[in-house]
């Protein structure tokens, strides 16, 4: 008998996880992403044929490739029948088994991040759940967490909330302990209700580590509602996409804008991004263009915060930076920017003429409190700063800083997140907004050391 090889494609900037699992000459994907020429390399490297693709539920933190691999490799594209999507596809019931090579695929309902969210159990041809070697779980049961239950709106969460507590024991219930999990979020993704360190797990692991397995339900619903922040605003995008049925994307370039194109895309307000990295950008940029570093979460936090269906122009260093953002951005449904330029800031302006700010660590920062006034912006999420925040800062969330500069108080505002990289787009928009910025790259953590959070 074969044994199933499940085969992890990271996308670590969306904190999530697709797979391919198969016998060593069939196979079947989960969840796969936008991007699917990389699953198709995967198949390739292991030599097997893609014969299905299933989804764990509608997504909502990106645009699913599964439609379009399905019709790239003429494989069937399985969801649940009660998924209400617009496109042909092969609707599964909870119970159902699916054989693929000499693999079962149990299909398991497991509401909770969704209401029709499904869970996927592997096991050897005829061997049942009781040999399930493997589940892939989706947003359900997480590394050592669960998926979020609130993303279909306040009227459904307190319902959500109850559903994932019970299909997580469902799981742990049907599967044995051998059983890997293998989760769709978790790794940093906003669909999560809370996060582990954890790279890998079992069954037996997530029985003994897993609040949602060792704790009372009412503590644990308790807890988990009261954790729950702010999603990416992009997020409203992505399940009317994955219901229509996305096309694969085109990842070729966009036109090339010389500095008379850029600077007439700033003049009309739309946005121009540069790609690199933030100490980079601070010692010279191209006025009014904005750093979302391709280094960190670029998809994230630019997807967030642009007024959706804006131009974008995106500025890099080399052609690969610049089809890098590109296959960050249709994973989210931005499929095509409107330009791109590549080169040194000199050469992205008109006149040659650049910008730049000061960076500076927490300790600075209270060198300088202790002698003259200067105002302190954190662009933490809310819940971040009502746990720990500098006596007196602002706290302006970056999400909410285009339209709230203007409440900045006068003077110098020196900007901090918990790490960096949201105080460094949050300084490139208030640098211009004409501000006098100063980006307070360090971790969180060193403000407490030099004695600013008490």
């Amino acid at each position: 008998m074969t044994p199933s090889t499940v085969i992890t494609v990271e996308t670590p900037s969306l904190g999530d996880r697709s797979y391919l699992v198969h016998d060593g000459e069939v196979a079947f994907v989960v969840d796969p992403q936008r991007d699917i020429d990389r699953m198709l390399a995967a198949a390739a490297d292991a030599g097997v044929r893609i014969t299905h693709v299933f989804e764990t539920h509608v997504h909502n933190d990106y645009v699913t490739g599964g439609h379009a691999l399905a019709h790239a490799v003429d494989a069937t594209y399985s969801l649940n029948a009660d998924d209400d999507v617009t496109f042909d596809h092969h609707g599964v019931h909870d119970g159902d088994v699916i054989t693929v090579g000499t693999m079962d695929v149990t299909v398991l309902a497991t509401p909770g991040h969704t209401f029709t969210h499904l869970a996927y159990a592997v096991s050897p041809a005829g061997a049942g759940l009781e040999a399930a070697t493997a589940v892939l779980t989706g947003g359900s049961l997480l590394f050592g967490a669960t998926g979020r239950p609130d993303l279909l709106g306040p009227e459904h969460t307190d319902t959500l909330v109850r559903s994932q507590h019970a299909s997580v024991h469902r799981l742990a219930d049907l599967l044995p302990d051998a059983a890997t999990v293998h989760p769709t979020h978790g790794f940093g993704s906003f669909c999560s209700a809370t996060q582990s360190d954890a790279t890998s797990s079992t069954i037996g692991d997530e029985r003994l580590r897993n609040p949602a397995l060792t704790q009372d339900e009412d503590d644990w619903v308790e807890a988990i509602l009261a954790g729950l922040n702010a999603w990416p605003a992009y997020y409203a995008h992505m399940a009317p996409a994955n219901s229509s049925g996305p096309a694969a994307p085109d990842l070729t370039l966009p036109e090339r804008a010389d500095a008379e194109e850029l600077r007439r895309r700033l003049a009309d307000g739309e946005w121009v991004v540069d790609l690199r990295n933030r100490t980079a950008f601070a010692a010279e940029h191209a006025p009014g263009t904005f750093n979302f570093g391709i280094e960190g979460p670029f998809a994230t936090y630019l997807g967030w915060i642009i007024t959706w269906g804006t131009p974008l122009t995106l500025l890099g260093e080399s052609v690969e930076q610049v089809a890098q953002a590109q296959r960050e951005l249709v994973r989210i449904g931005i499929d095509r920017p409107a330009a791109h330029a590549t080169g040194t800031p000199a050469e992205f302006t008109t006149d040659g003429v650049t910008g730049s700010y000061p960076t500076a660590t927490f300790a600075d920062l209270a060198d300088v409190l202790h002698h003259r006034d200067v105002v302190v912006v954190d662009v933490r999420n809310r819940n971040e700063f009502a746990e720990a925040h500098i006596d007196g800062a602002v706290n302006v969330p970056l999400p909410e800083l285009v339209q709230r500069a203007g409440e900045i108080p006068a003077g110098q505002a020196w900007v901090h997140c918990a790490a960096g990289y949201r105080a460094a787009a949050a300084a490139s928009i208030l640098a211009a907004a004409g501000l006098d910025v100063v980006a307070v790259d360090d971790s969180f953590d060193s403000a407490r050391e030099v004695g600013l959070v008490r």
